[in-house]
């Protein structure tokens, strides 16, 4: 049986020893397993879980059992029991919430990324769906139900964490509950931090305490942007399956908010710092206006400089009267951009990462949070950068259109065809297209046809919805070529088709 470890969220258990994951040997393995969604063979995969005790939360009565079917049923035959059950009547919504919660129960959110990315996913393949057709509704759903039990199979072959249950003795009463989390997240106190967010979460609304987590989500660079990505993944569904079930979601993300070790190298510089440059902006930066060369001065900017020096040039662009639309415009061209100089996985955590910075701008309603994002989201850009190419590329302000055969429907399937082995001519396809005032709309059903049909990790599922949602965030000016880069990232018509669609199809259909 599971043993607790006290004071801890939750238990790792290999043999008859307690464990750090963090220290398990085999996470290359399991890292390439995560990401190209591969199945986990036995060994690995338990066939039965264990059954729940007192050892591991409980979860309201209503979704405990759906839960307990997600934890239970084998992989080869999850699709089919639930394709039944949605067949039978099971909603949208229920089987959302289970999803989420059997995630948060079942994986270590540690390291922030890996095979916590069944969690972290879900917010947008509920957006994927939400914009499928009826016929493609649940596609993305039940990709995700296979990709939390291969993340399942992998927690437990790490030792097998399971969130355990809050002492209620130790929880905080309501009106020392918000100063309570403060300390014990300045202070890294995972106990402490566990037991303030529970009693947050019982007592407080739900805007009173998001400006702490979307703070605490950008205080350092971390598992690469994962920090700030949770934060906005988890509250942007929450109100999707209701707030009743925040509490284990909250207690989750703490716990992954306190993952440090090392030395404070990775942003935790930038944050220090830029809460002292946040305290000097001019008090009305809201009221700049927008201005195109301030955007072009930034992008160089952003493509050679250190982190401190951008965040000083974000900070004397406000002063001087630069809307902050401008800033957002250059970061997330910024990141776009180095998807098409460096295509790989930290670019796309540059375009994931500033997808949820600018959430948790947009949500935030205290001030100075929101000048420290945005400062620190210009931070974490030369950081997904790196040392600058000595080799000049191409730069997506200097992007130019290229010549499209096709009109119409047609041009769409033409630059869809591109995008496998000529990425760059679909990109300059793609600006050309929408510079032609052609519906962007068109564009984007037909990336959103591709990822339900071939995705087949959580990143593709990530950055697909970040770019489609950013579309509309970023000005008209600039919205174009942000667009046409994210073709470095997207599926295309030459790519394969994920098996697991057919399957899929078939347990909806019996």
């Amino acid at each position: 049986m599971q043993q607790p470890m006290n004071h801890q969220v939750g238990t790792s258990r290999t043999g008859d020893h307690l464990v750090s994951s963090s220290r398990f040997s085999r996470r290359q393995f399991l890292t390439a397993v995560l990401t190209t969604g591969a199945l986990v063979s036995p060994p690995f995969a338990m066939a039965q879980r264990r059954q729940p005790t007192a050892q591991a939360v409980l979860l309201p009565p209503e979704i405990e059992p759906l839960v307990r079917v997600l934890e239970d049923t084998p992989r080869e035959r999850l699709l089919e029991d639930v394709g039944q059950r949605v067949r039978q009547g099971l909603d949208y919504r229920t089987l959302l919430a289970a999803l989420l919660l059997a995630g948060v129960r079942n994986i270590q959110p540690r390291p922030v990324g890996f095979k916590f990315h069944a969690v972290m996913v879900v917010y947008s393949v509920h957006l994927a769906s939400q914009s499928a057709p009826a016929s493609d509704r649940w596609l993305p759903i039940f990709w995700a139900l296979d990709y939390f039990k291969s993340a399942q199979a992998a927690d437990e072959y790490q030792g097998d964490w399971t969130m355990g249950p809050v002492d209620p003795a130790h929880i905080p009463p309501a009106r020392q509950a918000r100063q309570a989390f403060i300390e014990a997240m300045e202070s890294w106190d995972e106990a402490a931090a566990d037991t303030a967010i529970a009693g947050l979460a019982r007592t407080a609304k739900p805007q009173d305490f998001f400006d702490l987590l979307c703070r605490y989500g950008a205080r350092d660079f971390r598992d690469i942007g994962h920090k700030a990505i949770l934060v906005a993944n988890a509250w942007r569904t929450l109100p999707a399956i209701g707030w009743a079930h925040a509490e284990p979601v909250l207690r989750s993300l703490a716990y992954a908010l306190l993952a440090h070790g090392g030395s404070d190298d990775a942003g935790l510089h930038a944050f220090q710092r830029n809460q002292r440059l946040a305290a000097s902006i001019r008090t009305d930066w809201l009221s700049g206006q927008a201005q195109a060369a301030a955007v072009i001065d930034l992008l160089q900017t952003l493509r050679q400089a250190s982190p401190d020096d951008v965040s000083d040039a974000v900070a004397e662009q406000l002063d001087r009267g630069v809307g902050p639309q401008s800033i957002w415009d250059a970061l997330f061209n910024s990141a776009a951009e180095l998807m098409m100089r460096q295509p790989g996985i930290m670019a796309i955590h540059a375009v994931t990462t500033t997808n949820a910075l600018h959430m948790a701008f947009r949500t935030a309603t205290d001030d100075a949070t929101r000048r420290l994002i945005l400062l620190q989201n210009a931070a974490f850009i030369p950081m997904f950068r790196g040392q600058p190419k000595t080799k000049p590329a191409t730069a997506i302000d200097q992007m130019a259109p290229g010549a499209l055969a096709q009109t119409g429907p047609s041009a769409i399937d033409e630059i869809f065809a591109d995008i496998a082995r000529h990425p760059d001519r679909a990109a300059r396809k793609t600006l050309a297209y929408l510079q032609q005032q052609q519906p962007p709309e068109a564009f984007m059903e037909a990336a959103r046809h591709e990822l339900l049909r071939k995705g087949n990790n959580a990143h593709d599922y990530k950055f697909t919805s970040a770019v489609l949602e950013d579309y509309a965030h970023v000005s008209p000016a600039w919205r174009d070529r942000y667009l046409a880069a994210s073709v470095f990232n997207l599926y295309g018509s030459k790519h394969a088709g994920n098996p697991l669609v057919e399957r899929i199809r078939a347990a909806l259909q019996r």
